[in-house]
């Protein structure tokens, strides 16, 4: 069938009391983490299947109370003179909300994505958000778009796309989950949220490393990519994994090992494995910390090794990494070295951030958790990425969910037929 998803007029939703905010001068400055990430749009849309009393005001009226504990998520983008100095202004103008409602059932929905392989468009996805600017948020957007869809079995989907200078994926999840807490009439979220954090604005990051992060989120070469939903099987992470390896380093190595199978013909020549990480903990910032803290580490080998060698190696390379965290961020580097041939490049780097226990899951309104998460993105706004280990309820039976936009028409055939032997 096709489904029609019909959208109401878009309203702003404002902070349900007058907020006086605790910023220097009612503005929020950005830190180190956030800069580069200031105008880059995400999109996360949570799937519920158990109905809940009017989604859609109810909803609304958890949002309108969150933004009084979250009122910089209601400002607005600002500069100083000379476009210097940008930074969040606390004016309380509130979040974009659409309601909305489609003509079939959550199952009938998700059977429309997953039979869309091997290249879903995100035509359906792209119906369940706000529409935003493709390439980037200015200062008249909300920092937060979100639309309610409900759908005819009384299951409905909560379709987020957010500024990432705002918040991180951990920070976002947070401000659902209050979203969550107070929809079901709770007094105040059970997690007081911080938005400054000294020991993040104390960061030693130079200029030039800032100006890294963003050549590095923003530098590569456009190119056309594929988006595929793929599912790794339990039975090849499960073969992959040993006593201390996690999901997400096997699904990472597996990613990695088709890509560069696929996408490099010279053994010699070094492949790149980019992994974003939540380092809350390294940084030892506030409980409730909704900011940016994550930072981005670099695995690196031949990509002879990586195609055709030992898995495990493969493996422990991706662990090496994640163990450099804590003396990285002594230096002040956020991110790792790379030449301009790799940023700009398209074969020799693979971005990876994973959602696993991101928080995204957690979030209940009223009928239980989200059965289901998913995403979609501007594959011209990023480098050959992909999202690994998206929550679903089904994730026990089938394996990890991912959402991969890492190779070109050319490659995807090949790549997919790599994932397919696993």
């Amino acid at each position: 069938m096709c489904i029609v998803v019909t959208k109401s007029p878009p309203e702003i939703v404002r902070p349900s009391e007058p907020v006086t905010t605790a910023a220097a001068n009612g503005k929020i400055i950005f830190s180190p983490l956030d800069r580069p990430l200031v105008i880059l749009p995400v999109v996360v849309l949570q799937v519920f299947e158990h109905p809940i009393h009017e989604p859609v005001e109810t909803i609304r009226w958890g949002l309108s109370r969150a933004l009084v504990h979250y009122y910089p998520l209601a400002g607005r983008l600002a500069a100083g003179e000379g476009n210097e100095d940008v930074h969040i202004d606390c004016t309380g103008e509130g979040v974009t909300f659409v309601a909305a409602s489609a003509n079939c059932t959550i199952k009938q929905l998700m059977r429309d994505i997953d039979g869309g392989l091997p290249d879903p468009s995100t035509a359906v996805q792209r119906e369940l958000i706000v529409d935003y600017p493709a390439y980037g948020f200015g200062r008249a957007d909300s920092l937060i778009q979100m639309q309610v869809t409900t759908f005819t079995c009384g299951g409905f989907v909560v379709g987020v796309t957010w500024n990432h200078g705002a918040a991180d994926g951990f920070g976002i999840a947070q401000f659902l989950q209050s979203i969550g807490e107070l929809a079901r009439g709770l007094p105040s979220p059970s997690v007081i949220p911080v938005r400054c954090d000294e020991s993040i604005q104390a960061m030693p990051l130079s200029p030039s490393l800032v100006m890294a992060a963003k050549q590095f989120m923003y530098g590569v070469k456009p190119t056309k990519l594929a988006l595929h939903s793929i599912i790794i099987p339990w039975r090849m992470i499960n073969g992959i994994r040993g006593p201390s390896c996690t999901v997400f380093e096997a699904v990472a190595a597996a990613l990695w090992r088709c890509r560069t199978r696929v996408v490099m013909s010279d053994p010699d020549a070094p492949t790149v494995l980019a992994i974003t990480v939540n380092s809350r903990k390294y940084m030892g910032v506030k409980d409730g910390y909704y900011g940016n803290c994550a930072t981005v580490q670099m695995a690196v080998a031949r990509s002879g090794a990586v195609a055709d060698g030992d898995m495990m190696e493969v493996v422990r390379t991706i662990r090496r990494a994640k163990e450099e965290i804590p003396e990285r961020l002594k230096k002040g580097d956020v991110i790792g070295d790379l030449t301009k041939e790799q940023v700009a490049g398209y074969e020799g780097v693979l971005l990876v951030t994973c959602w696993r226990n991101i928080g995204f899951e957690a979030v209940d309104y009223g009928g239980g958790r989200t059965a289901r998460v998913m995403t979609t993105y501007e594959q011209s706004l990023v480098r050959p990425m992909c999202v690994v280990c998206l929550p679903s309820e089904r994730e026990e039976e089938e394996g990890a969910r991912v959402l991969s936009s890492c190779v070109t028409a050319h490659h995807a055939d090949a790549f997919l037929r790599e994932i397919a032997t696993l």
